[in-house]
């Protein structure tokens, strides 16, 4: 049994997200190369609660406290993920892995025909991790401008083109 459940976020869930990014983000200073550039600014609340809005953001919660989340935005039939923690103290239980199933489930029984996201391609905990969820990396950025457009937002902030990619999963 887990000791842990997952639900569909609420408005008053966005005041908790930040605080769970930002502890998440300080891992990225143990990769060389990314300290002080990846994880260090977190999604606002009010940013937060516009996602929870729409309905497909997730939270994972322990013992009452909200110890992960998900964050969504639909476009056209896709469901990308803006934003994806686990708060450190809690990771390695399998959160992460019960999320992302989970809004892979929302997503196809809401009709998306795919999830996306942007992420590092050679940081353990982000590509390899998408891609043992079926995930697959977008080699062709053309054919998908939205995340093209995305990872040049992300190179405008500091993050190195060089390890940005888009992956998709197809449902």
């Amino acid at each position: 049994m887990s000791d842990f459940s997952i639900r569909l976020a609420r408005p008053e869930d966005a005041e908790h997200l930040p605080a769970i990014e930002r502890a998440a983000g300080k891992l990225f200073e143990t990769v060389e190369g990314l300290a002080g550039l990846a994880g260090m600014h977190a999604i606002p609340a009010d940013e937060q609660r516009r996602m929870i809005g729409k309905g497909h953001s997730l939270v994972a919660e322990s013992e009452g406290r909200i110890v992960g989340f998900l964050s969504t935005e639909p476009f056209s039939r896709e469901l990308h993920i803006r934003e994806f923690s686990v708060h450190p103290d809690f990771q390695g239980r399998g959160i992460g892995s019960v999320l992302l199933r989970a809004v892979a489930i929302d997503a196809h029984n809401s009709g998306f025909r795919a999830v996306t996201l942007t992420t590092f391609g050679d940081v353990p905990w982000n590509g390899p991790f998408y891609a043992r969820h079926g995930f697959e990396t977008i080699s062709d950025l053309e054919v998908y401008p939205r995340l093209a457009a995305d990872i040049e937002q992300e190179v405008e902030h500091g993050l190195p083109r060089e390890r940005r990619i888009a992956m998709i999963k197809f449902l």
